[in-house]
């Protein structure tokens, strides 16, 4: 039952698609105001039972304090928290307006639907977004995020890649960050949009969860062997997690080519980078679930989380067509970096590497939102006697520059901030270490600080 407060008499009612009783408050149940704020509106009534009968709140002078600031700092948005009192027993009224604008808890969108509370996702969530702001998802604006906190390093990884990829040119490069963002088109009101949080943003798992790259080396089955988590913004991670693959869950087939020394990977790198660049451009992070890659002596297995257009198919994948990006800002400021294809020509270009090596083409499996990419492994590249890796510790002691010797062969345009960050260790700790290289005449700097690149002697 509920009460008309002005009148103070009694009103029969039950559970409603309005109204929503709790014997108790739990922090679960910001999701219902969550639900409410997305919907139309409603009340919660905490201290009744399901049946309507007043039943009384413990504590309830702490409630009326702890209930609005969860619901503020949860959900962003301020509800009308009322204590009210029937037969001797308190209990307590939250009322919840429906909110113009889409109100997420840890990155979970609900909605009151009758009396229930669903978790909107995939299409349904698009669909919701778009209805609500007029925003696709990766383009609605952040509060709480500016310019200032955005990560410096991947910034420069950005414009690194835009101009060694010709996608942009260096003097359109040298522009303050802001403005840079709002050449890609990332600002929407002088606020941020989500898609720059997750391409910029060192820790963009503060706004959406799962936003990261799980990769596992498997055996027979479920044989777990060993795993790495890559977190960061998303560049960051693309900028990463190649290498990490080719360094530490694969070994190359060593032969020689008249004393040149060639090395023969299992799966073709530049198609495993564009696949797994385009499970990072195209994925669904509404749905909360992390790219997954799995590694096999026969296979690997790219995942991500995907919404297709309609009435695509795998086979429709598997034909050039034009271009429908799930997040048009991310896809577009990953294509000027040259992550990504603008022609839909990603997938014909995965095929054509996969031939040049020697293996089948990829298999396409889409299991609801699921989009899962097959590589088949080169069966004469494969090295029976890798073992293990030994996992690194966060100090690199006397090899540290070794390592980056090795690393500069790799990525001669890297960063000495982005070195600190790919090991795990100082700063100051790489600065040392390049100078060693520096006056033994191992490595030299060519060019400036922000555009030039290291020479290996």
């Amino acid at each position: 039952m509920v009460f008309d407060l002005n009148r103070l008499e009694v009103v029969e009612m039950s559970e409603s698609q309005n109204i929503e009783y709790k014997e108790s408050w739990r922090t679960e149940y910001l999701k219902w105001v969550c639900g409410f704020a997305n919907a139309q509106g409603g009340t919660i009534y905490i201290g009744i039972d399901d049946t309507g009968k007043v039943v009384g709140v413990k504590e309830i002078k702490k409630l009326m304090d702890d209930i609005p600031n969860q619901i503020q700092s949860g959900l962003g948005i301020i509800a009308d928290v009322n204590r009210r009192t029937k037969d001797g027993l308190e209990y307590i009224e939250i009322k919840v307006n429906s909110s113009t604008y889409p109100v997420n808890y840890h990155g979970e969108y609900h909605y009151r639907s009758g009396s229930t509370k669903q978790q909107l996702q995939g299409a349904a969530l698009t669909e919701f977004i778009r209805e609500k702001t007029g925003y696709l998802w990766d383009a609605v604006p952040v509060d709480n995020i500016g310019v200032d906190d955005l990560d410096r390093s991947s910034f420069d990884i950005f414009r690194r890649e835009a101009v060694r990829k010709k996608r942009m040119e260096k003097e359109d490069l040298d522009i303050p960050n802001e403005e840079l963002l709002d050449h890609l088109d990332l600002l929407v009101d002088g606020k941020l949009k989500r898609a720059a949080v997750m391409l910029f943003y060192r820790k963009p798992g503060r706004i959406i969860t799962g936003c990261y790259v799980k990769i596992g080396k498997f055996g027979e089955g479920s044989d777990l062997q060993y795993q790495d988590t890559v977190e960061g913004s998303l560049f960051s991670i693309a900028d990463r997690v190649i290498d990490l693959i080719y360094t530490k869950y694969l070994k190359a087939a060593i032969t020689y080519e008249h004393d040149v020394r060639v090395e023969t990977y299992t799966f073709p790198r530049e198609g495993v980078r564009e696949a797994i660049y385009n499970a990072l451009g195209h994925n669904n992070y509404a749905a909360s679930i992390p790219i997954q890659i799995r590694i096999e002596d026969d296979a690997m297995y790219i995942s991500n989380s995907c919404i297709l257009p309609k009435s695509w198919t795998v086979e429709t994948l598997m034909k050039p067509d034009k271009s429908e990006p799930f997040n048009p800002s991310i896809a577009g400021t990953f294509y000027r970096a040259g992550y990504i294809e603008s022609w839909g020509r990603g997938i014909q270009k995965i095929c054509e590497v996969c031939r040049e090596l020697g293996t089948a083409d990829p298999e396409y499996t889409v299991l609801g939102d699921d989009l899962t990419v097959k590589f088949t492994a080169l069966e004469n590249a494969k090295v029976s006697d890798f073992k293990i890796p030994k996992y690194q510790t966060d100090t690199l002691g006397d090899t540290l520059d070794k390592k980056i010797y090795a690393l500069l062969r790799e990525k001669p345009n890297i960063t000495q901030n982005e070195m600190a960050a790919y090991f795990g260790v100082s700063t100051p700790s790489i600065k040392r270490a390049m100078k060693k290289l520096l006056e033994g005449g191992h490595v030299v700097r060519i060019g400036g600080r922000r555009y030039g690149y290291w020479e290996i002697k």
